[in-house]
């Protein structure tokens, strides 16, 4: 059973990224919008802006050395960091929360994990991660941030209380417009977390200490 469902995985994941090598024709129309006004979440409502292979296969790694199990992530998209996230929560016995503001997008994550035979592992909330995740009161093991940046540090702090000791925060596109607060507020708390730069400076890995 499990060959089978790696397999499946595979074979889902494999379809995502062929499909996702188109975006940078969907951003470029997306950042086009920009010249005539700041760009916004629905702009890339048909972009993947997805994780790289490699970075999926390290999340994975992480969730499973780590015995990660309650699994929190800021940015669903079409669902390829999802699957990687679910496919270690399957084998760690945990669970994935995914929020997304975008509604097509969720729906279409919803089928993409549905169709990677993970949907059992997997929760999407549709709106703003400030409102889906307001209300969470459980220990974090692992918090994946890959949505809009200027939401990094607010909705950090706002799951700070329910972060433990050795969770595991990993931010991506950090070397992205709009991170620069939240990398400060991470760095500039060496007692609370231990904080090194991954993925050739795109991201950072945090730990909490």
């Amino acid at each position: 059973m499990n060959a089978y469902q790696n397999t499946i995985v595979e074979n889902k994941l494999k379809a995502l990224h062929k499909d996702s090598e188109k975006d940078h024709l969907r951003i470029g129309r997306g950042i086009v919008k920009s010249i005539f006004r700041p760009l916004q979440p629905i702009d890339f409502k048909n972009a993947y802006l997805p994780i790289t292979k490699s970075q999926g296969q390290f999340l994975k790694k992480l969730i499973i050395e780590n015995d990660c199990k309650s699994i929190i992530e800021f940015g669903t998209s079409f669902g390829i960091s999802t699957i990687y996230l679910a496919d270690a929560a399957r084998q760690t016995g945990g669970k994935v929360i995914s929020t997304e503001l975008i509604e097509d997008k969720a729906h279409t994550a919803f089928q993409n994990v549905r169709d990677a035979g993970l949907i059992d592992y997997v929760e999407i909330k549709i709106g703003d991660a400030m409102k889906t995740l307001q209300s969470h009161n459980e220990a974090i093991d692992f918090l994946f941030l890959d949505g809009w940046k200027d939401l990094y540090l607010p909705l950090f702090q706002m799951l700070e209380p329910q972060f433990r000791e050795g969770t595991l925060i990993y931010s991506d596109n950090m070397d992205m417009q709009g991170t620069k607060q939240f990398a400060d507020y991470l760095l500039n708390r060496k007692s609370s977390y231990k904080t090194q730069i991954v993925d050739g400076g795109k991201a950072f890995l945090s730990t909490t200490l």
